[in-house]
This record gives C-alpha cells, structure tokens and sequence, in this order.
C-alpha cells in the first residue's frame, strides 16, 4: 500500500507512516526550528534553524543551517506545509515548502526545504496589510495544507490587537490570501489552534487569547475579565459556518487541539492550559460534539511564585500516529507525561520526566502541598548543563520512540516566568519512549544548547521534520 509509484507528498495512512514505507523513512535526520529574538535585548531577526539529529552524522545535534529572517521582531512561532498527507493522493503535490506564520508581525514566510533540505531559503514574503485587507486578520498562528491544495492558517485577532477566532485561505501555488476560510456569520471571539475532520464534516478550533493582552504577559487577572479562551468552536467543514461552542470553563484556556489520527475516528484531546486538564472531545449519539475530562494535573501550593497555586500549565499534547499513546508537557511544573489512551476515556500514566520547570530543588519555589509528588524533582543536568525553562513544545518521531522537547513558550511570557531562557537560550532535548510498556527516559547524548548561538541566546519553539509528522499531517 505504501509503494504506489504515482502517489502525491507524505503517506496513505497514519498506520503506513510509522512504518515508513516511502523515502525519507521514519528516521528522521533533519529537524527545522523557528528560533526568535524579540525580547531578549538582541536586536537581530529571528531565523529558522536546520538542526542535524542524524546519530551516525558527524554533526550530529549540531544546528547546520541558520535561514534569517529580514524584519525584526517577528516572533516565528509555528509552521506547516504546502503540502501533506492531505494530498497523498495527488502526484503533481510536493512537501518543498515550509509555511512561517509570524505570531507577532502577521508576517507569513514561505521557505523553501525542497532544493537543499541541509539548507533552506526564503521563497516568498506574505505582508501583513494583505492579511488585514483581504480578512481583517492578524496575528496568524496554526497553518494545515488542505487536500485542495490550499493553505489554512487560524489568527489570534484583528489588525488592531482584539480577539477574533477567523481563518485565512492561501493559495497553495501562489501563495496569495485568498481571504477568510469562514463564510460569515458568528465568528468566535478567540482564536488559537484547529484540526479539521472531512468524514465527519467537522473543524474544530480553540483558544488562547486577546493579542494586545497577551503579548505584555501573562496577568491571572486578564483571566478573570474573560480575556482568555475558554471553548472548543465547531464549525461546519463544508459551509464554513461556526455550529457550536463547547464551554470547558473559565480560566481552562484550551490550546492545542488533536484528533485521533486514525480519519474515521469522531474523539481527540485538547490540553487546557491553566485548568490543567486534558479534555476528550467527541461525537454524540445525537450528532453534536460534546467534552469530558479525562485527565486533570493538580494545582501545587507553593511559595515564592506568582500565585500560591502553581498549575502545571499544559502547552503543547501529541498523540503517536497509531492512536495509542498521548503526549503532554507541564511547562511551570516542568514535566512530560505518556498516557495510554488505548481507552480514550481512561488514559493511564505510563511515562513521566522532569525537565527543568519551576519547582526542581535549589530554586525559588517552595511546594508546601502536592497532591502527586512527595519530594521536588531534582534539576534536570544533561551533559553539565542545568536545562533552563521547562518542557514545552513536543515532536514526535513517526516510529513513535523519540521524543524531541524545546523549552520556550513565547518571548514575552519566557521573560516572566523564566527570565533565564532570555539570558542562557532554550534547548532542544530528546526523550527516549518505550511503546511496549509505556516509559520515557532522557537521552543523556542529545542536547543542542541555543544559548550558544552566533547571534547569542534565543528561544528556539515548534519543531518539523521535511518528512511529516504526527501534528502537521492530517489523512482524508
């Protein structure tokens, strides 16, 4: 099934790519990350960094290309493809092309990792003023290829900073805004990531919060004046209009949001930030969408912190392309949890690694109560190094036994809660997974330290290999 000789970029299945029948293979030995310098007091573009993670290469854990980006200030944040498994079936569609989304400028940089995947460079600029002229959006943050070809990417807001939960269109050729994917009617508040569902009709979208709001940091009582997200949007696939909010309560701030990969499945998860609660999302007998909790992280009492209850903050879930584990990282707490979720609706912790975080012994805080440790983790020390920040975004390998983990969230909150990723740089680290039994270990031979850049210290984010993987490809 996975040799047709005229199939189009990534895979038939999701089954098909863990196995890694199609070049490149399920090795991965190219990782690109979006490394950004707004914040940190040094005034140079952010560029996107070709990172080798092959072990048998010489430069192994070595970044070995550094792609510039030419404005300031842009706050690179996520990216997606021009094309994916979406259009598997379409032999004139290539994965060349890298879409940069800008979190802060609006900017959308199109890279082409086609030519030399060893190094990319810049194929198109996307300016703001088409985005705000042609659908009065801004802030663009998830990008998916569609299998029309087309490009989808979600925005946080308007030009002006406020929320507003609308879509852009680009054409997949040309890159040009098409304008909104939504056509008219109520659009949500708020905006932030989706994943969309064609047997089931369906898109799906979360929330973060205001723009103008969040980009000063993070202030718990913006909470309390409903600044931040607290919905999954339903839309409608096929009229593009917005069905349904499913309100997981005020102060969850749900983010990433994940179907099951399997397409014919009608379930996923979305992590809720300050709730710290994973939310099961699903298909009602009725024909609706509903919500349940199935896994919540404790608050901790604590002293010397922000607030006396210290959630764990969860900013960045993945689910293995078999279905079979889900993925999360607590950014303030500073671990990364494996769940198996064989049952979708009893997840059962198999895995757990701190990786720096707030509360490791010798720092600050003090926990006074915990409903799940009995000491404070000790500092996470890889080859010397004692990791600053806390886990954050994940990636997984399409075999499913490496996990890669960055540390930076976002310039203006790494500044706040962790001023020493602004001074030191994040990480790039790697865990590895046991998929028979459950069970992460870190990799104590990876480590690719940013705070050792030419440039000097910056915050390396979200992380995609030329090949796919399990949160940028979607099947039809």
């Amino acid at each position: 099934a996975g040799k047709c000789g005229a199939c189009g970029p990534g895979y038939p299945s999701p089954l098909e790519a863990m196995k890694g029948n199609l070049p490149p293979g399920p090795r991965e030995q190219l990782l690109y990350l979006p490394c950004i310098y707004r914040n940190t007091g040094i005034h140079i573009p952010d560029f996107l960094a070709t990172v080798d993670v092959d072990p048998n290469s010489p430069h192994y854990c070595q970044v070995i290309h550094r792609l510039p980006m030419p404005h300031l200030g842009d706050e690179l944040h996520h990216s997606g493809w021009n094309a994916c498994s979406s259009c598997h079936g379409d032999p004139t569609k290539t994965r060349n092309l890298l879409v940069l989304p800008s979190l802060v400028s609006s900017r959308i940089y199109v890279v082409d990792v086609g030519t030399d995947p060893r190094a990319p460079k810049l194929h198109k600029v996307v300016e703001p003023e088409e985005l705000s002229r042609k659908g009065n959006a801004a802030f663009p943050h998830t990008s998916h290829c569609l299998g029309s070809g087309e490009i989808l990417i979600s925005c946080l807001g308007d030009p002006a900073g406020n929320g507003k939960g609308s879509f852009i269109l680009l054409d997949g050729e040309t890159f040009e805004v098409k304008g909104n994917w939504e056509k008219g009617g109520k659009t949500p508040a708020l905006g932030y990531d989706f994943w969309y569902q064609p047997r089931h009709n369906v898109l799906l979208s979360t929330e973060w919060g205001i723009p103008r709001i969040l980009a000063q940091g993070f202030d718990p009582r913006d909470v309390e004046k409903g600044h931040y997200g607290r919905h999954i949007n339903v839309w409608d696939w096929s009229s593009r209009s917005l069905l349904q909010e499913i309100d997981l309560g005020k102060g969850s701030i749900p983010l990433e949001i994940r179907f099951l990969h399997d397409p014919s499945a009608s379930q996923g998860f979305v992590g809720c930030a300050l709730s710290g609660e994973i939310q099961r999302f699903y298909k009602s007998q009725e024909g609706n969408w509903a919500a349940e909790k199935v896994i919540e992280v404790p608050s901790k009492k604590v002293q010397g912190w922000l607030l006396p209850d210290m959630p764990g903050l969860i900013t960045d879930i993945l689910i293995s392309l078999d279905d079979r584990f889900l993925y999360f990282s607590n950014w303030i707490h500073g671990d990364v949890r494996q769940y198996d979720i064989s049952d979708p609706r009893n997840p059962k912790l198999v895995g757990q690694v701190f990786l720096g975080g707030s509360i490791s012994k010798g720092g600050v805080v003090t926990v006074l109560e915990d409903r799940e440790l009995r000491d404070q983790p000790e500092p996470c020390v890889i080859q010397g190094k004692r990791i600053p920040g806390g886990p954050q975004m994940l990636q997984l390998s399409l075999d499913g036994k490496r996990l890669y983990v960055t540390t930076s969230l976002f310039s203006a909150w790494d500044r706040q809660f962790y001023p020493e990723l602004l001074r030191e740089g994040s990480v790039l680290l790697q865990l590895d997974v046991d998929t028979e039994k459950g069970g992460l270990a870190v990799n104590p031979k990876f480590l690719v330290d940013f705070g050792k850049e030419p440039g000097g210290p910056c915050l390396a984010h979200e992380m995609r290999y030329p090949g796919g993987d399990c949160t940028s490809d979607i099947w039809l």
